[in-house]
């Protein structure tokens, strides 16, 4: 059981701790809205991948099948999102965050579906998983229910933690930075994403 706990939190500071699109997602909405909204966007990458995860685990083959079957189109769509996301962010202004005393026009929830929805419409990141999972030797054909439900919380956790402390550190630097600076922030942010996913696009359409 501890194994496969350890096995799990390994899992989730792997598919969390690199700094693609959610990760510079979570930074730049920690600066500009608060730590809350940086945790709920790392949550929503989270259950994104916590689907994939029970998706790998319990009915691979079939998904596996679909992807092969329509690779070019999800990977397509996929690039298309990050793209696009990428463009809005580097748009954003800052100065229409929420600032003490005033009305929030930004929803917790809001920030989690967005989050939630550009990381699902990624689901290569299943082969991403198999791969983790190969490695770490993460649950077989024996394990029962339990220990899975175990191990799925666990990764669960790993991505929790990631998360928690990256806002953490972000937020240690958010009182020290002007508006101009936060605007500059956002228009990196929004570049670095728009890239990923164009680099993402035009690799699709060479193949």
């Amino acid at each position: 059981m501890l194994e496969i706990i350890i096995k799990g939190v390994l899992i989730g500071l792997c598919i969390s701790v690199p700094l693609g699109p959610i990760g510079m997602l979570t930074i730049q909405r920690t600066l500009n809205r608060g730590s809350k909204y940086g945790i709920v966007t790392g949550l929503g990458a989270t259950t994104s991948d916590l689907i994939y995860t029970v998706i790998t685990l319990f009915f691979l083959s079939f998904v596996l099948d679909f992807i092969e079957e329509h690779r070019f189109v999800i990977e397509l769509v996929g690039s298309l999102v990050v793209a696009f996301f990428g463009w809005y962010i580097f748009k954003s202004n800052p100065a229409t965050q929420p600032k003490p005393n005033e009305t929030i026009k930004h929803s917790l929830l809001g920030d989690f579906v967005t989050s939630f929805g550009l990381t699902f419409s990624n689901p290569l990141v299943l082969f991403v998983l198999i791969a983790l999972f190969a490695r770490f030797q993460f649950i077989g054909n024996k394990t029962t229910l339990f220990i899975s439900i175990c191990g799925i919380l666990s990764i669960l956790g790993g991505a929790l933690l990631w998360w928690n402390l990256l806002t953490l550190l972000v937020s240690k630097f958010k009182n020290k930075l002007n508006m101009r600076e936060l605007k500059l922030i956002n228009r990196v942010t929004g570049m670095i994403i728009l890239l990923i996913g164009g680099v993402g696009l035009i690799l699709t359409l060479i193949k």
